[in-house]
């Protein structure tokens, strides 16, 4: 709720700033502008999970998109092709990363550092003279530009909620197993018509304008896979599990190891997967893609979302609308401050500042309530 009345502040601020700000055009910019952040928050919200951190993400993103540009471009491949080998690639550096930390003993913070400086040489390694791939005519671009609008948009909209009725009642159900309380109010009813009506308003917004972005309906899909895995699978618990309390995990019969390494390898995944949209959208692929060396703001950014959307950097807590939430707001600081004429210096001062800010409360609440909560 704090994050949600925050998001609705920020909006009410900038709209009173500029007309412009709640256009239709304007927030399905947002929502765009706010994908390629969210998909790598929603990554980085694994490890996360397992109170780990990967600095390289931002860098796994930029060299996984320039090989899949140069296999297209240079080498003839199908984009059909070219995309699942820099995905499959960015899961296999995760898991290099989280077996270095997991059998080695490295923090991960040094390992992910140093693999992340690694694949920035390796990325201006692959680039052509020119420092960049172009894309236009390849096929990626069109990941960017289609759009479902009219009747189709609503069709996608119902099995969207379907589908979230799905996951709600079956996990009401599955409480009742337990022997937990379940009212079907609180349980079933209240969510799925708060998710209704969300929905609908966004779709109406979308349709205004041009439609639904394919960008933003890969983002909901992911939301939707990763809210199953946490919530309806034992891997999902295993990471609250790992990242509570490792040893009484291992105690439990829980394989630590392979759980950090599954964490760090859909991290790499997903972030190889936000590459492709980011080149999609930029037409091509170069010394920029990744955030450029070091990760530049998309390492902070997507870092800042993960945290400000409610997901511990000290382990265990965090649900799956943080991606969400913490990508709109980032999206929505960036998108007002833009509008409003204001230098991106002061809106980096301004993330930093919201990530400072969340980190603190974050351990606040730690220290309230003496333990770390699901």
């Amino acid at each position: 709720m704090p994050i949600l009345i925050g998001l609705v502040a920020l909006c009410v601020f900038f709209a009173s700033q500029n007309g412009v700000f709640l256009t239709a055009r304007n927030l399905s910019n947002l929502l765009v502008q706010s994908t390629v952040v969210g998909i790598m928050a929603l990554g980085l919200m694994f490890v996360l999970l397992v109170k780990e951190i990967d600095l390289s993400i931002a860098a796994i993103n930029g060299v996984t998109s320039v090989l899949m540009a140069k296999l297209i471009v240079q080498f003839g491949f199908s984009p059909w092709v070219a995309v699942p080998i820099a995905i499959i690639l960015g899961a296999a550096i995760g898991t290099f990363s989280a077996r270095w930390v997991t059998f080695v003993g490295v923090p991960s913070f040094v390992v992910t550092l140093g693999l992340g400086l690694a694949l920035n040489g390796l990325q201006l390694i692959l680039l052509p003279n020119t420092a960049r791939y172009g894309l236009q005519g390849t096929g990626i671009e069109t990941i960017a530009m289609t759009n479902i609008s009219g009747l189709w948009a609503w069709l996608v909209l119902i099995v969207g909620i379907l589908a979230y009725s799905a996951l709600v009642i079956s996990s009401a159900a599955r409480q009742k197993r337990s022997g937990l309380e379940a009212p079907f109010l609180q349980s079933v009813a209240i969510p799925v018509a708060a998710a209704s009506a969300f929905g609908i308003v966004v779709v109406y917004i979308l349709t205004a304008n041009q439609g639904i972005p394919l960008v933003v309906l890969i983002f909901a899909v992911l939301l939707g896979i990763g809210g199953y895995i946490l919530k309806e699978t034992p891997f999902g618990l295993y990471l609250y599990a790992v990242g509570n309390n490792d040893e009484a995990a291992r105690r439990s019969g829980i394989n630590v190891p392979r759980i950090k390494m599954a964490a760090y390898a859909i991290a790499g995944g997903i972030a190889s997967l936000a590459g492709v949209i980011a080149a999609s959208r930029t037409l091509g692929v170069g010394v920029f893609s990744g955030g450029g060396v070091g990760g530049g703001t998309l390492l902070l950014e997507s870092i800042a979302a993960a945290v400000i959307g409610g997901v511990s950097l000290f382990g265990g807590r965090g649900s799956i609308h943080a991606a969400l939430l913490g990508a709109l707001v980032i999206g929505t600081v960036g998108n007002g401050l833009n509008l409003m004429g204001v230098e991106n210096e002061v809106r980096l001062i301004v993330t930093g500042l919201l990530l400072v800010l969340a980190v603190s409360i974050d351990k606040l609440i730690e220290k309230a309530t003496g333990q770390q909560a699901f």
